[in-house]
């Protein structure tokens, strides 16, 4: 019976694994084949005088990357991957591999990224990229587990609408019967939609859409947002929770996910558990003395005035207090100064990660908000109606899944963290 890879101890007496053929070195009498499964790997080595001449004959027709049988006894050596290595009774091909393969899978030859995403599947079977697909997943389990545990419902919303979210034009029409339709690009209207139908707290993970014609290594046009909203909090409550999920999510990768940290030669180091706040105001002075551009009070923070406050703060943290007039139309002004208004952005050094703000709830204010914005309230009536019913004070944010893995693991392209991603040339495969 089959047995993964990582459970053949020195100690093993017999095994039988199968997995990929990573590597080949025959040196004539002697031949060493290392398979791989997703648990790890395990050096085959035939002795070609003493071995079977079924096991002889069937390595003459294996190539790398084809999936193998291996049967035989286990022995300890130094000199082999964890201490042992397989002397093999049988050897069997379940699935030959093309030669020669697209890229090369033990990473000894470089493939431009193009090429690997050409060929994911075969990408991803190297140590490092499976890594992250593992870092990948366990921050998910955390983060739902997190909000679990904090009494949040795990909502689905829909990723076919009638209208914008935030009123932008970067949308993704496509045809819907005899309707206009766009996909999503925030759940940002129904969240808001479920604090009136009393949940009081929500999450979804799941993917969005931006039709942004740009071709940087920090964005993507179908992304995955992890998306929270309660009831009864303000923006404050919303930095704290959205702190809290970053920092367990670091912590949960560090405590859990050892081998492959290693694997990608990732020292993670956990943030502190408070991230610092400073007001818009305070980020403008700091990137007028960082960059050579002109900024003033209203502007919105371009890359460089980003890198230069980030380059300042050298940590994850928060810009406070921003202009009510470059926000979107739900986020709720200060009502002593309401030209400033409680919305949010939680920053990495490198790039923003979550937008965020306490919400309007008040239906007046919130069909004021939107006309000042140069929109229809009109076209948000279905948005509109559950704010005329007894809609709670809330809040919420959004935080982006591959910018989060990105920053942590250090990637240099954001199109690492995803498997199949969508940019604006890529839709294959």
């Amino acid at each position: 019976m089959r047995i993964p890879i990582a459970d053949v101890t020195p100690e093993t007496t017999e095994a039988e694994i199968i997995g990929w053929v990573h590597e080949v070195r025959d040196l004539g009498g002697l031949a060493f084949y290392i398979i791989r499964d997703r648990t790890g790997f395990l050096q085959v080595t035939i002795v070609k005088k003493k071995a079977p001449e079924t096991v002889v004959e069937a390595t003459k027709e294996t190539s790398r990357e084809s999936v193998v049988r291996v049967f035989g006894t286990v022995k300890a050596t130094e000199k082999a991957p964890g201490g042992r290595e397989l002397i093999p009774d049988t050897f069997e091909i379940i699935s030959k591999a093309e030669s020669p393969l697209p890229l090369d899978v033990a990473e000894k030859v470089p493939a431009e990224l193009d090429t690997r995403l050409d060929n994911r599947f075969l990408d991803s079977r190297r140590p490092r990229i499976n890594a992250i697909f593992q870092i990948r997943s366990n921050i998910t389990q955390s983060i739902n587990d997190f909000l679990f545990k904090e009494g949040f419902v795990n909502i689905t919303t829909p990723k076919v609408v009638a209208a914008a979210t935030e009123g932008g034009t970067e949308l993704f029409p496509i045809a819907y019967f005899e309707k206009e339709a766009f996909l999503n690009q925030s759940p940002q209207l129904y969240k808001q939609m479920m604090m009136a139908a009393g949940f009081e707290k929500v999450f979804e993970i799941a993917p969005i859409f931006r039709a942004e014609e740009h071709n940087t290594t920090r964005h993507l046009n179908e992304a995955t947002s992890i998306d929270v909203e309660f009831s009864f909090a303000d923006h404050n409550d919303a930095m704290d929770l959205v702190e809290k999920i970053v920092i367990q999510a670091y912590e949960s990768v560090s405590n859990n996910c050892e081998n492959a940290l290693n694997t990608l030669n990732v020292d993670l180091k956990v943030p502190e558990n408070r991230f610092p706040r400073i007001t818009y105001s305070e980020a403008i002075d700091i990137a007028a003395l960082g960059i050579e551009e002109d900024i003033s009070y209203g502007d919105d923070l371009s890359t460089a005035a980003e890198r230069a406050i980030g380059d300042e703060m050298g940590e994850h943290y928060f810009i406070t207090d921003w202009p009510t007039s470059i926000k979107p139309y739900y986020a709720m002004p200060f009502e002593d100064q309401p030209e400033i208004c409680k919305a949010f952005d939680l920053m990495h050094p490198r790039m923003e990660l979550s937008s965020g703000a306490q919400r309007i709830h008040q239906y007046d204010l919130l069909v004021e908000q939107i006309k000042e914005k140069g929109l229809s309230p009109e076209s948000f009536e279905f948005y509109l109606k559950p704010f005329r019913y007894g809609m709670p004070p809330h809040a919420g944010w959004g935080l982006g899944m591959e910018r989060l893995i990105m920053t942590m693991l250090n990637l240099p392209n954001i199109r690492e963290a995803v498997l199949f991603p969508r940019d604006r040339h890529r839709l294959v495969p």
